[in-house]
């Protein structure tokens, strides 16, 4: 065999260029990531429509519902592709992928309610998009043990938790939109609380009843959820637990963990716009069912 017939990965050789593998499975893992954000955004608009119309948004109703448990199969489809992504290519590929879930859910959940989104929305969601991609890929990386104490974790759990019933609090006396946003915070603070538990469970040192306690802000941050999507005002809800659960998850893993902030100006820059993305969203129409 001479040596033009005989491929190397990452080489070229005369007349032939051979694609590098690392450069196809990231490829691939972004594709992963993009097709679990799509089924994160159909379950999402699948628990809202139920929602907004069950009430007061009572889980115990919810679960009888054949659609919001659909959406339930479907965000747990969207994690796990999100997972075997994280197993195929770099996180600075596959998190900002996360992020489309906030541009495919306002249409998927417009189409259920019988009607289009706004270019109010769509460009105020891609706004949120913009500064979320900059928040994730601004965030150093963290190569150093995953350790949490007892008293680590309890701080954890007590922080998260006070700060989800303030917000729950504060959203009894706000306006709708600024009520959805609030509850959706709330939610996506014990939703960070609960990553952050359970990227120590999977990385670190931790404790027996770690895993015990886990199921506590991940059930409440389901709750509190629904109550959000049940006001009306999705598009400023999901934008609000997108911004609020990775930001609640960097901060517990700068202050329990070591792990290193983001910091400087683009820093800012992209805060500013998840943050006047999810204003300009609270101010579009809520969805209504049509019928």
């Amino acid at each position: 065999m001479t040596a033009p017939d005989m491929a190397v990965p990452g080489m070229t050789v005369p007349g032939m260029t051979v694609p590098d593998i690392a450069g196809s499975a990231t490829l691939v893992a972004a594709a992963v990531a993009l097709a679990g954000s799509l089924f994160f955004a159909l379950g999402a608009a699948f628990q809202q429509f139920e929602a907004l119309g069950s009430g007061r948004a009572r889980l115990r109703d919810l679960l009888r519902r054949p659609r919001w448990l659909l959406g339930g199969l479907s965000i747990l489809a969207g994690g796990g592709l999100h997972i075997l992504a994280l197993g195929l290519g770099p996180l600075t590929v596959v998190q900002p992928m996360g992020v489309a879930s906030l541009l495919f859910a306002l249409p998927i959940a417009a189409a259920l309610h019988g009607r289009r989104p706004t270019r109010q929305e769509l460009c105020a969601a891609a706004v949120v998009a913009i500064g979320l991609i900059g928040l994730v890929l601004l965030v150093p990386e963290h190569s150093g043990p995953t350790y949490l104490s007892p008293q680590g974790a309890a701080t954890l759990l007590a922080v998260a938790g006070g700060a989800a019933l303030l917000l729950w609090a504060a959203a009894r006396a706000v306006s709708p939109a600024g009520r959805a946003a609030l509850l959706a915070t709330s939610s996506g603070v014990l939703y960070g609380a609960t990553a952050t538990l359970l990227r120590v469970l999977v990385d670190g040192g931790w404790n027996w009843w770690y895993a015990l306690a886990l199921p506590l802000p991940a059930l409440l941050a389901l709750m509190v959820l629904q109550r959000a999507y049940a006001v009306g005002h999705f598009g400023v809800s999901f934008a609000s637990l997108q911004i609020a659960d990775p930001l609640t998850a960097v901060a517990f893993g700068a202050l329990l963990l070591g792990e290193p902030l983001p910091s400087g100006l683009p820093s800012i820059v992209a805060a500013a716009l998840a943050a006047g993305g999810t204003v300009a969203l609270a101010r579009t129409t809520p969805l209504e069912r049509t019928s």
